[in-house]
């Protein structure tokens, strides 16, 4: 089994620890690679013409790493919430329909691009909240691990 985030951009260090002990404890499930992708640089202050640049530009990024046959799920405020538990189901049947292998992308401050947006086959919300992308990378993994926990009846879900 393996499991691919794309990520726009770099992981600060207090989230690295945890997103490194959620990478180490699913090793026993299975494969996770996370591919960071470099931010768009942008103003402080953006324009709408510049914010739009900038996530096309990260889109494309993104794009020319994704295989035609990948699988890939978008996180997306506007789509369906999931419990712990419905999404532990969902990844299992995502994995099982998709040969053991499915891809999550994470966009930048600004979200994906709507090329990039085209190109995914699925997308989930994590929360109706809104986090720093670099914290939906954590919370993504924290509930990837604990859907397999669901999945193998271990405790740890409560």
């Amino acid at each position: 089994m393996k499991i691919k985030i794309y990520a726009i951009g770099k992981i600060k260090d207090f989230y690295k620890l945890g997103v490194d002990e959620y990478i180490k404890r699913l090793s026993s499930y299975c494969k996770i690679e996370i591919i960071e992708l470099k931010d768009e640089a942008i103003s402080e202050k953006p324009s709408e013409k510049e914010v739009k640049k900038a996530i096309e530009i990260e889109g494309k990024r993104v794009l020319a790493l994704v295989k035609d046959n990948e699988y890939l799920i978008s996180l997306d405020l506007n789509k369906k919430e999931y419990t712990s538990i419905e999404f532990a189901s969902f990844i299992s049947k995502e994995l099982e329909s998709h040969g053991a292998n499915i891809s999550f992308v994470i966009g930048g401050s600004y979200g994906l691009s709507d090329e990039l947006k085209e190109r995914v086959n699925n997308s989930i919300c994590l929360s109706k909240m809104t986090f720093p992308h670099q914290l939906a990378r954590l919370i993504l993994l924290e509930q990837i691990y604990r859907a397999f926990k669901i999945l193998n009846n271990e405790t740890y879900h409560k």
